[in-house]
Parts: structure tokens; C-alpha cells; sequence
């Protein structure tokens, strides 16, 4: 379980970081990242929800300025939100429990990622865009919208009753690192602009179905590899409009995958 990190972003009110840091505790996690809080982690508030266990989550606690930084070295990452429609978020909304198996799937190659946004108003649609799923509770529909300590709670629950569940039949995944996959899906974006497959007003939402298409399969850092060599030959073709065949590739791209 300590492979999974999570990941506040904005948290406006201590009390729920500090709670969020007790739920951690309860549950063997211990990596908080915190994305531009407005909240001190360290206030009385805070420490006095985490009880003196988890105060020591809060001071290891690490503040990062945007959700790149906070998902770079993980292998997979899920939002969560009571709001699960437009297209932005209904292409991967699950249940907690729907979800759990696909991350305590990837734990064994690298961190996972569990994504609350602040409570005013939860994650905007391109946080929701940088992360392979979305985590939906489904409750009342009079007034769905959770505390987020309540939430933290739910999710985290949810994740170490499937890890228990599969741990004896955990299998390691050599899933690529999300920075890997951001560069390659830059790099995939480019030759599909330039081959004219994403044009117009629906050329972002064609590439934010691809990401998805893609990040939920978990590609391995060969499948990433592939697809930068899909990229090169995508450039290649659409800057050499002739008939004659591209030049043969290696065995495979680089890993960072030059555009």
C-alpha cells in the first residue's frame, strides 16, 4: 500500500488535510503531496485531526506548485469527483471499487496516484484529463458532493480492501512512468496534427479520447516506445508527400522520443 500516493490539490480547510493524513495512517499509506494548498499543513487544526500518529504524514507532507510535478514519477493516476458528465469525465468514471484492481494492479511498478481536488468546486476538467481514470462515489443524487476527508476515506478503503483481496495474485506490470507517457503522447499529438487526423474544433477532444484509449491499457515503456515510432513515421509521411516508402526503423524508439 505504499505505493500509493495521495495527492490534494488546492485544500482550502487544514481540518481536511489533517484527517486525510489520519485515514492514510489507518490504512499503511504515507506519501501526501500537496498541490498549491491554500491551507497550512502544519496548522493546529490540521495536527489536531491527524491525532500525534499522523502528524509525522503531515510533516513528510510534500508541496508542489501543479499536478505534473505531483504524478511525475507515477505509473498510473485516478481523480475523483461527484461530477462525472461531460465528456471529459464520463469516458473513465468508475466506482472506487471498480477502479481499486486496475491501480493495486500497476503497484508493483511504481506509484499510484489518488487525486482530490479543493472543496469548493473538486478538480477542473484538465486535472480530470491528466489522470487515466476518475473516481465517482455514488450517493445521494439530492446532494452527491462529499467532504473531502469523507472522500479520502472512501477511496483509500476501497484500494486496501482490493490490495488485500489480490495481493496474493499481484502480478508486476512494467507500466511506463506518466512523465514517459506525457512525452510520448506530445510526441503522438504532433503526428496526428500534422497528418491532419486532428483538425478543428474536435481536434482536442479526438486527443483526449486517444489518451484515454491508451492510458487505460497501461502501456509498458516498449508500447510507449512503439507509439513514438508511430509518431516519427506519422511527421515522416506528412512532410514527405512522395510515393516512395519511409526509411526502415530499429528495433525500437528511443525512451524519450524525440518529436
Amino acid at each position: 500500500m505504499q505505493a500509493c500516493r495521495v495527492v490534494l490539490v488546492r485544500t482550502e480547510v487544514p481540518g481536511n488535510i489533517g484527517a486525510a493524513a489520519r485515514v492514510m495512517r489507518n490504512f499503511g499509506l504515507d506519501d501526501l503531496v500537496l498541490v498549491a494548498p491554500v491551507a497550512d499543513p502544519l496548522d493546529a487544526q490540521a495536527r489536531a485531526m491527524a491525532t500525534h500518529h499522523a502528524i509525522e504524514v503531515l510533516e513528510r507532507a510534500r508541496v508542489v506548485p501543479d499536478l505534473e510535478a505531483a504524478l511525475g514519477d507515477c505509473v498510473l493516476a485516478a481523480a475523483t469527483s461527484a461530477i462525472t458528465g461531460g465528456l471529459y469525465r464520463r469516458q473513465t468514471a468508475g466506482a472506487p471499487g471498480d477502479i481499486a484492481p486496475a491501480l493495486v494492479g500497476a503497484m508493483p511498478s511504481g506509484k499510484v496516484a489518488l487525486v482530490f481536488g479543493p472543496e469548493p468546486h473538486g478538480l477542473r476538467n484538465e486535472e480530470v484529463a491528466r489522470c487515466h481514470f476518475l473516481m465517482h462515489v455514488p450517493a445521494s443524487e439530492d446532494y452527491p458532493a462529499l467532504n473531502l476527508a469523507q472522500a479520502v476515506t472512501i477511496c483509500v478503503y476501497e484500494l486496501h480492501k482490493t490490495w488485500r483481496r489480490l495481493r496474493e495474485d499481484g502480478r508486476a506490470e512494467e507500466v511506463a512512468p506518466y512523465e514517459e507517457q506525457e512525452r510520448m503522447f506530445a510526441h503522438l499529438q504532433q503526428g496526428l496534427e500534422a497528418v491532419r487526423y486532428l483538425r478543428g474544433v474536435r481536434g482536442e477532444v479526438l486527443m483526449f479520447a486517444l489518451r484515454n484509449l491508451i492510458a487505460r491499457a497501461r502501456p509498458s515503456r516498449m508500447e510507449v516506445r512503439l507509439l513514438h515510432g508511430l509518431a516519427r513515421q506519422l511527421l515522416w509521411v506528412a512532410n514527405n508527400p512522395s510515393p516512395q516508402p519511409p526509411p526502415p526503423q530499429g528495433e525500437g524508439e528511443p525512451e524519450g522520443g524525440d518529436a
